[in-house]
């Protein structure tokens, strides 16, 4: 993706595919970050990626406070389901047992 980004700059003509994984990313980006609720389940939203993918055991914080947004677990399920080939769940399939041993 790097390498087609740079060519399109380069050549000066950014294509529809570009531009539409562009939006892609920025909708994922919005629900792991949890735009819609000025950030505030910004960690929480990454450690659910992290739970999901056999990473962590849950979303704790350092802050007891802090958690997921409300509706914030169904939107990273609705892009996390919508646009599977931005994720990287098969590379940490393949890895997570050497890593977590």
């Amino acid at each position: 993706m790097f390498g087609r980004i740079k060519h399109a700059v380069d050549a000066g003509a950014i294509d529809d595919d570009v531009l539409a994984t562009a939006a892609r990313v920025t909708d994922c980006n919005a629900a792991f970050f949890d735009v819609a609720h000025e950030f505030n389940g910004c960690i929480a939203g990454c450690h659910e990626v992290l739970r999901r993918q056999g990473l962590f055991e849950g979303v704790w914080c350092l802050d007891p406070k802090e958690g997921l947004s409300p509706g914030q677990a169904a939107q990273i399920e609705r892009v996390m389901k919508l646009y599977p080939d931005l994720g990287d769940d098969a590379f940490v399939a393949a890895n997570r047992e050497r890593w977590l041993s």
